[in-house]
């Protein structure tokens, strides 16, 4: 039995997701599917519109057979943390026979000739890493680069300066790092991921989530299944003050700690929040070239939820858990199937929860602590110990 994964946000599923859940059932021939999903804050450093069981019911809807947690840990990191937990997760199933993402250009063989390349630092490598960060390149350019010269040949830095390219890249550094079995299947994504252009049929996340914002919903009833835009809400959520007051009492020695936040960037928060209690003005503010919205929308939602670099970096290398959000009814065995070949708990109930010791158990109470905070801001009352059958 084959098995496929992805890893996604929804945030929210639309028409493209669907797309590519049918690619996998198609294309690839997949018996089963399991995606694995961030919970209720993504890798922007954002709610997500819709809290992860609404959206996991809906990924069971449009065809998969099990929607897995991706840990808050992982999910509201940078591309490398976020997909390196993703593919440990995945490998320690046991069961992942292929991964499947989504790509703007790039074969299979592409990611795999610059990954590893950049996971075999030697002494010429770094010696033209250097000479290129003394240029005035970023690092991720100046890797780019120094991987160019060595192979002697042209590659495509599309491979690491669009979003999905890169986590594309990261899960195959990942893999690689790994020796891990798992395959990769990339997918060509159609139109530009960043756009807030709103497009008829497959559009980006990106401008659905604009025209949520702007409480639009009735423009969106054709980029979404039936299914999707029917639980679609308008957006309530209260998340600013509750952002800015753990930003008010967070030392500027707390927030140096926290991931990404390096480099005196606690100082330039902590001296623009006082002024700036509205969230969006204040990343507009803090960012920079070197320090983009996204970067500091993560660090602001890390120290919202207690996240610190030592913690990520335990549960980077330790051995979770698979906290499963919902399952198909007419596919139920996926469960026994991922349960005979794991090497970390599957949870599906809270009873699951009581062998969890240590990193895992910290990082679970973490999962529980994000799903509290996203109700309190949402008014919601989602359990966090219940898993959906659909």
């Amino acid at each position: 039995m084959k098995i496929c994964a992805c890893v996604a946000e929804y945030n929210p599923f639309h028409l493209g997701h669907l797309k590519h859940i049918d690619y996998m059932k198609n294309e690839l021939s997949a018996d089963r599917i399991v995606v694995l999903m961030s919970g209720n804050f993504t890798q922007r450093g954002e709610p997500a519109v819709l809290n992860k069981f609404t959206r996991a019911k809906q990924a069971i809807i449009a065809g998969a057979d099990a929607v897995i947690e991706l840990p808050t840990v992982f999910a509201t990191a940078n591309a490398e943390t976020f997909a390196t937990g993703a593919i440990n997760l995945l490998d320690d199933l046991g069961a992942i026979d292929g991964l499947c993402f989504g790509v703007e250009s790039g074969l299979k063989e592409d990611f795999f000739a610059l990954a590893d390349a950049l996971l075999n630092e030697t002494k010429e490598f770094k010696k033209l890493l250097k000479n290129h960060l003394e240029e005035g390149y970023s690092l991720a350019k100046a890797k780019f680069l120094t991987v160019q010269e060595l192979k002697g040949e042209e590659l495509s830095e599309e491979l690491i300066s669009l979003p999905n390219n890169i986590l594309g890249l990261e899960y195959t550094k990942a893999i690689l790092k790994r020796n891990s079995g798992i395959q990769t299947y990339p997918m060509l994504r159609e139109g530009d991921h960043n756009s807030v252009i709103l497009k008829k049929g497959i559009t980006s996340a990106t401008s659905i989530r604009q025209k949520i914002r702007e409480g639009k919903l009735k423009k969106l009833k054709k980029n979404l299944p039936p299914y999707v835009y029917d639980d679609l809400k308008p957006y309530p959520f209260a998340f600013d003050k509750i952002t800015t007051a753990a930003l008010l009492t967070a030392s500027k020695e707390k927030l140096a700690t926290i991931p990404d936040c390096t480099e005196g960037l606690e100082n330039r928060i902590k001296a623009l929040v006082k002024d700036n209690k509205n969230i969006d003005v204040l990343v507009e503010k803090i960012s920079t070239k070197r320090y983009t919205a996204a970067r500091i929308r993560r660090i602001l939602i890390a120290n919202l939820l207690g996240i610190n670099q030592e913690f990520t970096n335990e549960c980077l290398n330790s051995r979770l858990y698979a906290k499963v959000l919902a399952v198909n009814a007419d596919s139920k065995d996926i469960i026994s199937l991922l349960s005979e070949k794991s090497r970390i708990p599957i949870i599906t109930r809270k009873s699951d929860t009581v062998d969890l010791k240590k990193t895992a158990l910290e990082s679970y109470e973490l999962d529980v602590l994000a799903n509290d905070i996203y109700n309190l801001a949402t008014n919601e009352k989602t359990n966090e110990n219940q898993m959906l059958i659909i």
